[in-house]
């Protein structure tokens, strides 16, 4: 009995031992050696993860700056560029600087522009929401749920509980871009922050013609073109009845704001508040001036291309 137990013990020992030595062996042939350059980028990152590199968090984006050429498709909007500078001088890599971004609600339909003609009393879900009546006459305005609050992590944006729609504090948002994602309207934009913060755009994206868009909203943008005829630098295009500001050629003078009929069109950080009145008058000014040097251009071709009369002897 004694050596049967031995003999047991023994053979599941042995047993144990050659088991133990195949997975050594396995181990070593299929290990992956991970660059350690990886743990270093991933050290310096902010740790966030996010997802607004696009990448599912820190370490996959360390993994991928590590395996890429250069940094030119990876940018990490949490860290900006001090983390971006750090990470390049580990992998010996240059860096370009970016303009810091910032989130922007594209709407401004707030209770008091966009009164509700119901209450919605059902899951307070933008996500829910969205696929049921409408509770204003605008379909495309910020739903109020909060879907966007709740994916940041940083605190940066909330539903005003007076406006009724989401607003942004500048100073908390890193441009991560979870916010983007989580608007089911696609109200939300990552914009140039702009010198000093000063930035324009157009809080609407009603999307529907000048009549209706007006009857659904006091603020609401109603492509009358008078922004797009004022702006001098092409920055203002029309995509689907509704105007865009181009960030990139923008160049802050701030006339259409004030040639807007609607006040669809915000300025941001600006040290001054925006004399309409005056601006009014200036751009009024040019455009009658305009108008009078092409009609002087037309009279004078039109004169040019007169035929001349001879003068009989």
């Amino acid at each position: 009995m004694t050596s049967t137990i031995i003999w047991t013990i023994v053979i599941i020992t042995a047993l144990g031992l050659l088991l133990a030595l195949a997975l050594y062996l396995v181990a070593q042939r299929f290990k992956v050696v991970e660059d350690p350059r990886i743990e270093e980028v991933e050290k310096v990152m902010p740790g966030a993860n996010c997802g607004g590199c696009g990448f599912a968090g820190c370490h996959a984006f360390a993994e991928a700056a590590v395996k890429a050429p250069n940094l030119d498709n990876n940018f990490c909007p949490v860290g900006g560029n001090e983390v971006m500078k750090k990470v390049a001088a580990i992998l010996g890599y240059e860096v370009k600087e970016k303009a810091p971004m910032v989130a922007v609600v594209r709407c401004n339909g707030t209770c008091e522009n966009r009164p509700r003609i119901y209450e919605y009393d059902g899951a307070r879900s933008c996500k829910t929401k969205v696929g049921v009546a409408p509770d204003t006459l605008c379909r495309f305005g910020c739903l109020g749920c909060g879907d966007c609050e709740a994916a940041c992590q940083f605190g940066a944006i909330k539903v005003d509980p007076v406006l009724g729609i989401a607003t942004v504090d500048e100073t908390k948002c890193t441009a991560c871009g979870a916010c983007v994602k989580a608007c089911p309207r696609g109200l939300i934009e990552l914009r140039n922050k702009g010198p000093r913060g000063m930035r324009m755009f157009v809080a609407c994206r009603n999307l529907t013609k000048g009549a209706e868009a007006k009857e659904a909203c006091d603020a609401s943008c109603i492509g009358c073109g008078i922004c797009y005829k004022t702006c001098q630098h092409g920055a203002i295009q029309f995509l689907n009845n509704v105007a865009y500001i181009d960030y990139t050629k923008c160049k802050l003078c701030r006339e259409c704001e004030a040639m807007c009929p609607r006040g669809a069109i915000h300025g941001v950080n600006f040290p001054k508040p925006l004399d309409k009145a005056a601006v009014k008058a200036r751009v009024l000014e040019r455009q009658k001036k305009a108008r009078e040097a092409e009609a002087a251009a037309k009279a004078a071709e039109a004169s040019a291309a007169k035929p001349v009369e001879k003068k009989e002897d």
